[in-house]
């Protein structure tokens, strides 16, 4: 390690975190390249906290002389109002998964659009794009979504325990995608039966919230279906859809591709993608 060499102080702020493999991703990058590389989980469950302590959590990060943090559920969106500056992406998709202290200043970026469309195009290469189905509509289905319409979906039918939270998603992607081509969904049975894909954006399928979106019933082998959710990497919808030999991409793409975008923000060292995969598959 050379005198020259950054050194990094990131961390992750989410409920429930304690399985995420984004730690160790980030420090064995930083390890390859030669960094002094800390990443530190700031889980809220595991504080007895949430997302109304996100005020003093970012205060105190700052003031502690970390390098950023990322951000996950249930805080993407909440955390907006703190920051001082948002990019492009940030803004558009409205929801924040990295946040760069830089001269006194909080900036919000999102990865998460751009790490779920390469994992998109890499693992679910010429899939038919007219209809899709999106169960969520929360900070990373607004990623999700933006992602999806980008690579060609013709027609984005979202789904969400709060209809409105799914409405709003629509109107802000139809203001930025030409076509109206996002809608809020009203027949989940229907829009299944006739879509090309499905991607869940909820956190139900995660360890602490098993379960499945979507019933088996609804599923039919002509899908492809698409996870955010990594911790377990096989939830109950991607077992459902296998074992009815439809197209799968798992929540571990996602993961892989922003953490890389991540940690450029914060060490400001482009990152090896292909080596963060295999750091990520050897966990």
């Amino acid at each position: 390690m050379s005198a020259t060499s950054p050194s990094i102080l990131a961390g992750l702020i989410g409920a429930g975190i304690q399985g995420s493999r984004t730690p160790a991703m980030h420090e064995r990058e930083g390890d390859a390249q030669g960094m002094r590389y800390l990443y530190r989980l700031i889980d809220l469950d595991k504080l007895g906290l949430d997302s109304s302590a996100l005020p003093q959590l970012l205060d105190a990060a700052q003031q502690m002389g970390f390098t950023g943090l990322n951000i996950t559920f249930p805080c993407k969106q909440a955390i907006i109002p703190l920051l001082d500056e948002l990019s492009a992406e940030a803004r558009g998709i409205g929801a924040v998964n990295t946040v760069v202290f830089q001269d006194g200043k909080r900036i919000g970026h999102n990865t998460d659009c751009l790490g779920f469309a390469e994992g998109f195009r890499r693992g679910l290469n010429g899939v038919a794009r007219r209809q899709v189905v999106q169960m969520g509509a929360g900070g990373a289905g607004a990623a999700v979504a933006h992602a999806l319409l980008s690579e060609g979906v013709e027609q984005l039918h979202i789904f969400d325990v709060e209809p409105a939270r799914a409405q709003a998603l629509a109107d802000n992607l139809n203001q930025h995608f030409s076509g109206a081509r996002a809608q809020l969904g009203s027949d989940l049975a229907a829009a299944v039966t006739h879509a090309d894909g499905l991607v869940n954006t909820t956190p139900m399928g995660m360890a602490k919230l098993p379960g499945t979106p979507v019933p088996k019933t609804l599923l039919h082998p002509a899908l492809w279906v698409a996870e955010i959710v990594y911790f377990p990497l096989e939830t109950e919808l991607l077992r459902d859809a296998r074992a009815l030999g439809c197209r799968t991409l798992d929540g571990g793409n996602m993961a892989v591709f922003q953490a890389v975008k991540a940690f450029e923000l914060f060490s400001g060292c482009e990152a090896d993608a292909d080596r963060m995969l295999e750091h990520f598959a050897s966990f």
